[in-house]
């Protein structure tokens, strides 16, 4: 079997000056340098797990990798989709791994993990999308890892009959599905996905599932507008999801899509209060705000909402 092709954005070459703003001091990070950060690079090693904290080069690796947290992205390490804002290589995708599961299911026990973050790259090559993947994965953690919580954050799985209903009723605690930006952006930052598509995934996983926590996130300093960013979260309410992350766009390369603007704490704080008044039962909006940072701590505070109501 041939390796796996790896490509990093081969397209965006044509636009290789893209400007660097120089980032603000709330948007700096200290490198990592403690003892457990490296003992989970080396278990996520040693067990052949890759992580969407290094692919995506996440800000806050260095923190939540010290704290034994790390988002596990299976399926590979190669997309089939080229979105403008990803650091994740896009190409030819190798064949699914049958031991991934149980890989994944030992390093959670021996790092004793009460939250899991599961993600995955597209897999449009895949007859499921990869939903089966999922769905092993759940199974396998329920098994070995009963108290751990499990939170998935799924492709689109778009043009894949079955797909979302197969995941859904695996009843992760938490269904997560990304929007990303805005829907006039989706042209040029999320090419091949579809904006309400997105949305009824989530209020279709709702429908499926109704006891799950929905959630997805967007990023701001793309060149919406803050009009377009309260927008789409009235879009999400309607579809009945219950938490929110909103973060800054950070371009891992000059060959990405650029960053427009620098969004400031204090607009970072009014989307935040919006979001609260329109209903969210969370709402998580900071400049270093990502889909899975403190994905644990978000998830007791999500139960313990839902006990008081």
């Amino acid at each position: 079997m041939s390796a796996p092709e790896r490509i990093r954005h081969p397209e965006k070459a044509r636009n290789p000056e893209n400007p660097v703003l120089k980032k603000p001091d709330w948007i700096r990070v200290k490198a990592p340098t403690s003892a457990a950060y490296g003992e989970t690079r080396r278990l996520m090693r040693e067990r052949n797990l890759n992580t969407v904290c290094e692919e995506a080069a996440c800000p806050n690796i260095g923190e939540c990798w010290s704290q034994k947290h790390a988002t596990v992205m299976i399926l590979g390490d190669i997309c089939t989709r080229a979105c403008a804002f990803c650091n994740v290589a896009t190409g030819k995708p190798g064949a699914v791994d049958p031991d991934e599961p149980a890989n994944l299911a030992a390093s959670v026990a021996e790092m004793g993990m009460k939250h899991l973050v599961i993600t995955s790259v597209d897999r449009d090559d895949l007859i499921d999308g990869g939903a089966a993947q999922f769905v092993q994965c759940i199974e396998r953690l329920r098994e070995t890892s009963p108290e751990t919580t499990i939170e998935i954050l799924v492709p689109d799985f778009r043009g894949k009959e079955g797909a979302l209903e197969t995941v859904a009723r695996a009843t992760p605690d938490v269904f997560n599905h990304n929007l990303e930006t805005v829907p006039r952006l989706y042209p040029s930052i999320r090419p091949g996905a579809r904006y309400e598509h997105s949305l009824d995934l989530l209020a279709r996983a709702k429908e499926i599932s109704p006891d799950i926590f929905t959630k997805s996130g967007i990023m701001v300093g793309l060149g919406e507008t803050m009009d377009e960013v309260l927008g789409v979260m009235d879009d999400l309410r309607r579809s009945n999801v219950d938490f929110l992350t909103i973060g800054q766009y950070l371009s891992p390369t000059r060959r990405h899509a650029p960053v427009e603007r620098f969004v400031t704490p204090d607009e970072f704080d009014a989307l935040r209060r919006a979001g609260e008044e329109k209903g969210y039962a969370l709402v998580a909006s900071s400049p270093l705000t990502r889909s899975s940072y403190h994905a644990d701590r978000d998830f007791e505070a999500l139960s313990r909402a839902r006990k008081d109501r």
